[in-house]
């Protein structure tokens, strides 16, 4: 016999002898009431006390009874003990049955909580009652509560505001929900390290980086100084600064990286995460691939394209050196006094991304900028004058836009003079669809690149450039358009 079955058996006799007790008491008193009853003048008002004071005590048992039970309720036929999940508590609307997977969708979803217990739970049972699976869930404590971020699979019937009213019932606030696709599935330490990887093997990676880690947001590199020699204004500490809305961090090459998403505040927990990359990148110095792809022109002669950054600068410089006024005019469209001072700022890897051209001896010929501006992407090449006409600028143009598909770019955009028919024609051989937009001479030609086919971006080594090539685009910094801001309308920044 188990010490278990011991106490089985002795809670049976306590039982036994209690229920013998109050029946003892019930005879006992039910015989005084009897005959006070059958003697007394007041015996039938005792009677009807006594079943007023019956009543009562059968309504405070099975009230204390169901309070402090702990059977398993009546429609949870496994015993598990668990209540039933409570009624939908979004007013008018039918909860999804949770074994309809007739079509489904893939949700972000982000909303703050209290940090008390049962805040969670509470949350996860009203998305049970709609149908809603929770694949992913990350937690960002704040000094006032928690802001908890789910991946979610909901109903493709289910609708956004039903889903946030929900949300709000059950104590939610601040609700915040999108779109999700499949690369969302992916867990955040794999996509962490992913994108630290990247940043790691190259330094144009990191503002990429930052706006993967921190989803829709605007990303400006902002240097110390202007194009001009004054300063800027923005210096940021080293440890960062946390605004809201707003992050800004040091850059490792100087100045600072302002992050901006205007749509939901950042957290602490992504704060830290930003911070981490940054200090990556510091710690890693300059960096780019060292892949080159060697070409073969038309007329036989072999060039090199490869990535160029800050240390190819005495280069570049020197082509500059060797371009007629009209190249330079066209390609910054502005004095051309100006454009060496252009050149550290393009090559920098934090606003973007360059390839060179070189040639068997070693000199620089062609520039091709694939530039970061904001949310959108800006492209823009420079070709030596006796380079031009070889197939050169379109080959450049293509692996632009294939870095930028890549990066993960919606568009790319040129900006160039009307009369150049050179580089309306290298854009429309992208097969690409195409926007164009024009003010006083000044052509702004927009690339979408859903549905992109290959191109020439793609050559390996060895490659030979077509024959008939149109004549190499020069593109020009951006001029004030109505969809975009005139040049350096923002701090520190250079025409492209």
């Amino acid at each position: 016999m188990t010490p278990t079955q011991n106490a089985r058996r002795a809670h049976h006799w306590r039982h036994d002898l209690i229920e013998l007790a109050a029946l003892f008491t019930a005879v006992v008193v039910a015989d005084t009431v009897a005959k006070s009853i059958a003697k007394g003048p007041d015996g039938p008002y005792l009677l009807v006390f006594s079943a007023i004071a019956l009543v009562a005590t059968a309504a405070f048992h099975t009230w204390w009874a169901r309070r402090h039970s702990h059977a398993p309720p009546a429609d949870d036929p496994g015993g598990s003990g668990g209540s039933p999940l409570p009624p939908a508590v979004v007013p008018g609307a039918d909860p999804t049955p949770v074994g309809d997977t007739a079509g489904t969708a893939l949700w972000r979803m982000r909303t703050t909580v209290r940090d008390t217990p049962g805040s969670l739970a509470a949350l996860c049972t009203v998305l049970a009652r709609h149908g809603v699976d929770i694949l992913t869930l990350q937690t960002h404590p704040l000094a006032d509560g928690t802001v908890d971020e789910f991946l979610l699979r909901a109903p493709a019937g289910l609708q956004t505001a039903t889903l946030t009213r929900a949300v709000a019932a059950a104590g939610g606030t601040d609700t915040w929900t999108e779109r999700a696709d499949a690369h969302d599935l992916v867990d955040t330490p794999t996509r962490v390290l992913g994108l630290a990887t990247r940043t790691a093997l190259d330094a144009a990676e990191l503002p990429l980086a930052l706006r993967q880690l921190l989803g829709r947001c605007t990303i400006h590199s902002v240097p110390p100084l202007s194009l001009t020699g004054r300063p800027t204004g923005e210096h940021a500490p080293v440890e960062g600064v946390l605004e809201d809305t707003v992050m800004r961090l040091r850059d490792p090459g100087g100045g600072t990286i302002v992050v901006e998403r205007p749509y939901l505040p950042f957290t602490p927990t992504e704060f830290a995460r930003a911070r981490a990359l940054v200090e990556l990148d510091a710690r890693l110095g300059p960096r780019v691939p060292r892949s080159r792809d060697v070409l073969t022109l038309p007329e036989g002669n072999e060039i090199t394209v490869r990535r160029a950054d800050q240390r190819d600068l005495p280069a570049a410089r020197a082509m500059h050196d060797r371009c007629s006024a009209r190249t330079l005019g066209l390609r910054y469209h502005g004095p051309v006094g100006d454009a060496d001072r252009y050149l550290d700022h393009l090559l920098s890897p934090r606003y973007g991304r360059t390839l060179a051209v070189q040639t068997a001896s070693g000199r620089v010929v062609a520039l091709g900028h694939l530039l970061w501006d904001g949310d959108e992407t800006e492209v823009a090449l420079l070709v030596e004058d006796d380079w031009q006409r070889r197939g050169i600028g379109s080959e450049l143009l293509g692996r632009l836009v294939a870095l930028a598909e890549e990066a993960g770019c919606d568009s790319v955009y040129a900006v160039t003079q009307s009369s150049n028919t050179g580089m309306v024609a290298a854009m429309r051989a992208l097969n690409l669809p195409l926007d164009y937009q024009i003010e006083e001479g000044t052509l702004v030609i927009t690339a979408r690149l859903t549905g992109r086919p290959a191109t020439s971006g793609t050559a390996g080594r060895e490659t030979a450039l077509p024959h008939d090539t149109a004549p190499v685009p020069q593109t020009a910094p951006r001029a004030a358009t109505p969809a975009r801001p005139a040049p350096g309308a923002g701090p520190g920044r250079a025409p492209h």
